[in-house]
């Protein structure tokens, strides 16, 4: 019996084809602004721990609750824009 795996060639195929759909006029599966933050996030993600590794020997306590600050707060602000775009999405299917 042939086992089953999720990162078979139909999955990649459908994968890419769904990134060219995200960037042409076809409908995608996937949304290109959530792509794009999720791309941005995560450089801004690497920035941030290249940054913090350079800088251990130098950093205090007060830099690293700085740090932890804005981390929550750039995840408080994501997770309002999604919870902000399925309201919109609902109040658009109920119209």
């Amino acid at each position: 019996m042939k086992k089953k795996y999720f990162f078979g060639w139909t999955n990649i195929k459908w994968f890419i084809k769904e990134i060219m759909n995200l960037y042409s006029g076809v409908p995608s599966y996937f949304s290109k602004k959530r792509i794009e933050s999720g791309i941005a996030f995560v450089i801004g993600q690497w920035g941030m721990i290249y940054f913090m590794i350079q800088n251990i020997d130098k950093l205090t306590a007060s830099d690293v609750v700085l740090w932890a600050g804005v981390e929550f707060a750039i995840s408080g602000y994501m997770l309002n824009q999604i919870q902000k775009e399925k309201k919109l999405k609902q109040e658009e299917n109920e119209d």
